[in-house]
């Protein structure tokens, strides 16, 4: 009865063992499959926000195109808004992102981990109770086997010695031996059973540690690592809210921004920026007067009528005035939809769009004289410092930089006055104006003279546009316009050739030049070519000219050679 009673506890131990191990083996598992999903979640929420992103790039108006243009309307702005605020709304998402994965990915990944050690000692702590029990249930098992089988030994000692005792036909040697052959097996039963109680003692012991403290431990521990893992899940549950949560606010922001934009569309503003663009400044033509027929006399029209507009058109285009034109229908010139730009002046656009055009072109060169205005200033200084301090350079090394530059000036002015001409055209006034504030030493005045030549030099057709003089050589003007043109040539970004070092600081204040600090290193991208300045690049966004006498430079080998210029 007591082998089966004992067998029947190990074999119920064991089977909740088993139960355990499979209970606890299926909570890891489900804490996999619920990372996995984080996982899943963490690059779906990277995968939106690149492709939010993207879009909002997509869509952004291009440099240099029509669509930067169109940024002056206000419901462009309002879209450039939208765009912006996705791309913001689409950090949010990668911020989600980068929360569930450092927050609960990665600490469920290191949790499971130690989940899976700690699981693995709680069993084989169990598993040695376990051997160890039955280590002990089978020395009790051997113990009281030999008590036993020492029992029954000593009681068939017992019967040989009387049944030798009883024997008359026996020595009493014999008798003797059977007797001390009895009493061994005696103490050897007698032994056993002391052995046999004591590892009984010692087994019961051991099993009710066993079955009491051991195993009940163990099972705490397990039941106690399954309800951390359980408390895990659900903080993970809770923080995968939080981390939503958290950005929520800051959605909410974009969102707002995104309805602030659209507010701000304003139709009114928007109208009125098509109207200024494509106003023309045509006037519009007179009231067409009755022509009687009935009346046998002359017939007369009015000065405002379509008639006497094709007649006087010549006139009032020399004039100035175009009274009584019908403009909107006159056709263009046929040349400039030819070639498929208009003619430098302008002309064949309508007079207030002519007028903008012009006075755009006056301020884009009144920037470039201005540039180069101020780089001839520091010319200047440079020379004046060379003249002060001869050996930091020679003084002449600047005059052909000088020399250019006035040149240019000089071609830009000439330019400036061309348009200023043509802009007094269309305004009926001299190019003396006030608008546009100038430098009288960079822009003089243009005489009159020079205005009624170049005005009359050039004939007003009927249909709003001019065509230059037959005696006018056309080479001249395309080889003027040309190196006009190139000298206004977007240059390409220089390859560095080389290093150079400050020797002394530099303000760098004039335009196109560069500030330096003693001892600051810089790329060198152009060399010096005889006018006293060395062109140089920072950080790669950064670049212009400073003093080659302020400078060690060190050209690259592999350009022209380890040179340098102290």
């Amino acid at each position: 009865m007591v082998d089966v009673k004992m067998g029947d506890c190990w074999s119920k131990t064991k089977d909740q063992f088993d139960n355990l191990e499979k209970h606890t083996q299926w909570g890891i598992e489900f804490v996999e499959r619920y990372n996995k999903f984080v996982k899943d979640r963490t690059d779906i929420e990277i995968s939106y926000a690149k492709q939010l992103r993207n879009l909002s790039k997509k869509y952004q108006p291009k440099k240099n195109s029509k669509e930067e243009e169109e940024q002056r309307y206000t419901s462009c702005q309002a879209f450039l808004a939208v765009l912006n605020e996705m791309n913001d709304y689409a950090g949010q998402h990668e911020v989600i992102a980068e929360n569930m994965s450092g927050l609960i990915f990665a600490e469920l990944s290191r949790y499971i981990q130690e989940l899976k050690q700690e699981r693995k000692l709680h069993f084989q702590e169990g598993r040695r109770a376990q051997q160890h029990i039955e280590s002990c249930w089978k020395q009790l098992e051997a113990s009281k086997r030999r008590f036993e089988r020492d029992c029954k030994e000593a009681e068939r000692a017992q019967l040989h010695f009387e049944k030798m005792d009883n024997d008359l036909n026996v020595t009493k040697a014999d008798v003797e031996k059977a007797r001390q052959q009895a009493q061994t097996r005696h103490q050897m039963a007698s032994d056993s059973k002391g052995e046999y109680s004591s590892v009984l003692q010692n087994f019961n012991k051991e099993q009710h540690e066993h079955y009491y403290t051991h195993i009940p431990n163990i099972f705490r521990k397990i039941q106690d690592l399954d309800e951390r893992r359980i408390v895990k899940i659900g903080e993970s549950m809770k923080t995968f809210s939080e981390v939503d949560r958290q950005v929520i606010p800051i959605i909410g922001k974009c969102l707002d921004g995104i309805t602030k934009a659209a507010e701000s569309v304003d139709e009114k503003h928007d109208t009125q920026l098509v109207v200024e663009a494509f106003k023309s400044g045509f006037e519009q033509p007179g009231d067409v007067e009755f022509e009687d027929f009935s009346q046998p006399m002359k017939r007369t029209v009015s000065e405002s009528s379509l008639s006497n507009s094709r007649s006087d058109g010549k006139q009032e285009s020399k004039s100035g005035k175009s009274k009584g034109k019908l403009w909107p229908f006159i056709k263009k010139n046929k040349l400039s939809l030819k070639l498929g730009s208009g003619p430098e002046d302008f002309s064949h656009l309508p007079p207030e769009q002519r007028r903008k055009k012009l006075q755009q072109k006056i301020d884009e060169i009144n920037k470039e004289i201005q540039k180069e205005s101020d780089q001839r200033d520091g010319l200047t200084k440079m020379k004046d410092v060379y003249i002060k301090n001869p050996q930091m350079g020679r003084p002449e090394s600047v005059d052909p930089r000088l020399a250019e530059i006035e040149q240019t000036i000089e071609k830009l002015r000439q330019e400036s006055s061309k348009f200023e001409a043509w802009l007094a055209e269309v305004e009926g006034r001299l190019p003396t104006r006030t608008e546009q504030p100038r430098r009288p030493s960079e822009m003089p005045e243009l005489p009159s003279a020079a205005v009624n030549n170049c005005a009359q030099d050039r004939e007003s057709s009927p249909d709003g546009s001019y065509t230059e003089e037959q005696n006018q050589d056309p080479q001249l003007k395309v080889a003027a316009q040309s190196e006009f043109d190139d000298e206004f040539d977007d240059e390409e970004v220089l390859a560095a050739i080389g290093t150079c070092k400050a020797m002394y600081a530099f303000e760098g204040q004039n335009e196109g030049t560069i500030a330096m600090a003693e001892g600051e290193t810089l790329s060198v991208i152009e060399e010096d070519k005889g006018d006293g300045w060395t062109r140089v690049r920072r950080n790669e966004d950064e670049e212009g000219y400073v003093p080659t006498s302020y400078v060690e430079v060190y050209l690259d080998r592999n350009t022209k050679g380890a040179m340098t210029y102290i």
